[in-house]
């Protein structure tokens, strides 16, 4: 039937993560991938360049050295080699777990030695992560339904805040934060991209995003908070010297730290590999994940090289998986080449960085609500109704809320547990999977019955509910973006 009708065999068919796009929507599709993570990769560095004594000039460097391994990081992880890589549209950028123990490292060494201590701390954990990466992706078999609903709903709802602080300015210290121009102009740009999406159909659909803020950009121009004086003091060519700072110090209480941020980063990778599975219709299994954590710590290992910190996963793109549908990992892989370009071009990276906070917060809370809504959808296959898995979902999400609604709540805590307590998506993992096995696993005399899981993870996936589709990266407007129970 298939030589009649001149169509391929469902065996012949390429997975939708594994097809290319024409040329043109494969670079405006990574670079809707680049202006939804830009503020992310360049926040960092921001924060931790002026704590260690740089320059604003200097500063400016280390962000396009971040964007420059972030770029490496994201084609590691897309392409990937040998055993490294997820292969699925997965985005690694710096990881902002590791701001706070890498400014306390700042104010213990002196702005002198701060960098090359961080970076050889980030050398060492990037190592030990690549290392346990075989033994770490064993645990996806503690990651059913219900403990990954859980977290994938914790990593939208954690985000939430970041747009909202977008939203109003960025820096609560500038004086016009929270004011009404800024809220305004994300009102505008959230308002955009839901009329965009309305209206639009196929591939400008898939787009929304993208114009939606270069529409918020335009708007914003007359309201004056769209500077292009960045352009001006940008060079054109720049490229992040080896070890700019000096060469890489070892001290233990750093690279201690540092290795505790690294188990931070592999959990949240996990949680975010196994999120983006079920959007993409490829379910993460052990290899898969393996290969992630794989490309995510050789990716952070390689950083310091080139004046880099720990990557990982950047949850708000899987937002933008969700939304656009788009599920080509080659799509990503052209979004991590236009990083590296950005790191070598700081013209061009200043373009990008055009798009004023209010514009990508408006933006953001699409974005960032589209992964909470995947997490929902997940749950509504987790079959709430039997054993306590009602009562994981209450106890697991009311602890990951924590460091959301009460900022401060852990502030009486050892600074070291800081790095985990206040990550709202690793505390309400680890609290999702030890109930699971609590209430799942353990003490069932029959794991078979109808209200117990089976003991050794999730469940077989039944039919796919999403068709396979050769002719194109994406889903078709009536598709839902989650996968079959996992």
């Amino acid at each position: 039937m298939a030589a009649i009708t001149g169509q391929k065999p469902e065996e012949d068919r390429k997975h939708p993560v594994d097809e290319t796009l024409p040329p043109f929507k494969m670079f405006t599709s990574g670079l809707q991938h680049v202006a939804a993570m830009y503020a992310g990769v360049v926040a960092p560095p921001m924060i931790v360049g002026p704590a260690c004594g740089l320059s604003p000039t200097e500063t400016a460097f280390l962000m396009g050295a971040s964007l420059f391994t972030a770029g490496i990081a994201t084609l590691l992880q897309t392409l990937g080699f040998w055993k490294v890589g997820a292969r699925l549209p997965f985005v690694n950028g710096v990881s902002f777990a590791g701001v706070t123990p890498m400014v306390a490292i700042a104010k213990g060494h002196g702005p002198h030695d701060a960098l090359p201590v961080i970076f050889g701390a980030v050398i060492v954990a990037g190592v030990l992560g690549f290392l346990l990466a075989p033994y770490f992706s064993r645990l996806v078999r503690f990651f059913p339904p219900v403990v990954t609903g859980t977290v994938i709903t914790l990593i939208g709802v954690s985000l939430l805040p970041v747009a909202f602080r977008w939203s109003e300015g960025g820096n609560e210290q500038a004086a016009d934060y929270g004011s009404l121009r800024n809220i305004a102009m994300a009102a505008v740009t959230f308002l955009i991209v839901l009329a965009l999406r309305r209206v639009l159909r196929g591939f400008l659909q898939q787009i929304a995003i993208l114009l939606g803020l270069v529409a918020g950009t335009v708007v914003a121009i007359p309201v004056g908070i769209t500077h292009f004086s960045v352009i001006t003091k940008a060079s054109l060519v720049g490229f992040p010297t080896p070890f700019h700072f000096g060469a890489p110090q070892f001290d233990l209480a750093a690279i201690v730290s540092m290795c505790i941020v690294m188990l931070v980063c592999m959990t949240e990778s996990t949680a975010d590999m196994l999120a983006l599975g079920k959007i993409v219709d490829r379910p993460a299994d052990e290899r898969t994940i393996e290969g992630g954590l794989r490309a995510d710590t050789l990716g952070t290992a390689l950083s310091p090289l080139f004046n880099g910190f720990a990557n990982s996963a950047f949850a708000q793109n899987i937002g933008l998986v969700a939304m656009t549908k788009v599920r080509s990992r080659y799509v990503v892989a052209t979004s991590g080449a236009i990083l590296v370009v950005l790191g070598l071009c700081p013209v061009a990276a200043s373009v990008i960085s055009l798009v004023p906070l209010p514009v990508l917060g408006g933006a953001g809370i699409v974005l960032f609500g589209s992964v909470a809504a995947s997490g929902i959808q997940t749950l509504a296959s987790a079959a709430m109704e039997k054993g306590e898995n009602a009562l994981i979902v209450a106890a697991a999400l009311g602890i990951g809320l924590i460091p959301i609604a009460a900022p401060d709540f852990y502030r009486n805590f050892p600074k070291d547990l800081l790095v985990v307590l206040d990550s709202g998506i690793s505390t309400g993992c680890l609290a999702a999977i030890v109930l699971n096995l609590a209430f799942n696993h353990f003490g069932r005399k029959d794991p078979s019955a109808p209200d117990a899981p089976a003991a050794d993870g999730p469940t077989p996936p039944p039919t796919a509910e999403i068709p396979h589709q050769p002719d194109r990266g994406g889903m078709d407007d009536g598709e839902t973006a989650t996968s079959p129970t996992y």
